[in-house]
């Protein structure tokens, strides 16, 4: 009897995992869950340092949307940046800027034996800018940053941290066999994770 209540609840848990994942024919949902679902991106931008001026050049970031839950997220990446960081210096020359997020960092595609380059471990990948949150947004950033990422809080105030957003323009989201699918910024906001 303790093995059928064991298989029962294991069961129920797999199924709970596998709906929480929206299906393929949704791809805006499928962005805003990836992106709640994470908590850090590799941020892209346009080298402004010697050397590599013009060059793409990847950085990681830790990012949040909103505290985690479900249906908590409001769908805006939200990162905690400082002038003295390189890429935010080559941002200051050109805020545009790409960032991918993906599964992979989550324990889904690890426990389905996903690779990360699979697309079945959904990653999105956002296209925009970054720019400085206004002092109407900040608690709004700071709530959706702090509560996933509290050791910031803590950070040395010296290094003049601030609050910015990644402004989307361009979603892509890859998540299943057939290529990228395009969502637009409108179908992206119009849905929950």
């Amino acid at each position: 009897m303790a093995w059928l209540l064991l298989l029962c609840t294991v069961s129920g848990l797999l199924l709970t995992a596998v709906a929480a994942i929206p299906p393929p024919e949704e791809a805006a949902r499928m962005a805003r869950f990836v992106l709640h679902s994470c908590d850090w991106g590799a941020l892209a931008t346009l080298s402004a340092q010697e050397g590599l001026r013009g060059r793409p050049f990847a950085n990681i970031f830790s990012l949040s949307d909103g505290p985690p839950g479900p249906r908590s997220g409001s769908g805006v990446p939200y990162l905690y940046l400082t002038d003295m960081e390189i890429s935010v210096q080559d941002l200051e020359v050109n805020s545009n800027a790409s960032l991918t997020v993906s599964l992979a960092q989550t324990p889904y595609c690890r426990k389905h034996g996903y690779d990360p380059q699979n697309p079945l471990c959904a990653h999105i990948i956002f296209v925009g800018s970054v720019v400085k949150v206004n002092d109407s947004e900040a608690g709004l950033a700071k709530k959706a940053l702090f509560s996933r990422h509290p050791e910031m809080e803590g950070w040395p105030k010296d290094h003049n941290w601030f609050f910015a957003k990644f402004n989307i323009t361009n979603i892509w989201v890859l998540d299943y066999f057939g290529g990228l699918k395009i969502v637009t910024p409108e179908e992206y906001y119009s849905v929950k994770p």
